[in-house]
């Protein structure tokens, strides 16, 4: 019988309020250290996009990829009250965020509980359906 696999939507910010790069893996700690050896992502290396903000965990790679897609589409301000509502939510503990105004966020190897935090987030709607090319 083979093992569960989780497949994960992630947020990488290069500081406080600074570039966003969000991401879809099947192994957080692995894309992570890619990242952070400049072998995951050119636009990572180059705009030094390197702390991780938010993690949402999904059954399937189908979910974790339409989430990623729902994701880019939102507007820079939804994705940074998402990050936001997550440092409020996971304030304590092993997966808690460090306060992002001191530019120092969840250090490498650690992993966030965020799977069901995104549900939180009322305020944002889902962004406009995408029309197909003519």
């Amino acid at each position: 019988m083979k093992a569960a696999v989780s497949y994960y939507v992630y947020i990488l910010a290069s500081r406080h309020h600074g570039t966003l790069y969000i991401g879809v893996t099947n192994d957080i700690r692995t894309r992570l250290e890619l990242h952070r050896s400049g072998r995951g992502s050119k636009f990572v290396h180059q705009y030094e996009v390197l702390r991780l903000v938010h993690v949402e965990e999904f059954a399937t790679p189908q979910e974790a990829i339409a989430r990623e897609k729902q994701l880019k589409f939102w507007k820079r301000d939804w994705k940074i009250k998402l990050i936001e509502a997550e440092i409020r939510i996971g304030a304590t503990g092993p997966t808690s965020f460090d306060s992002w105004g001191n530019g120092s966020w969840l250090s490498p190897g650690r992993r966030c509980g965020a799977t069901e935090h995104h549900r939180s987030v009322t305020d944002m709607p889902p962004p406009k359906a995408i029309r197909a090319a003519d």
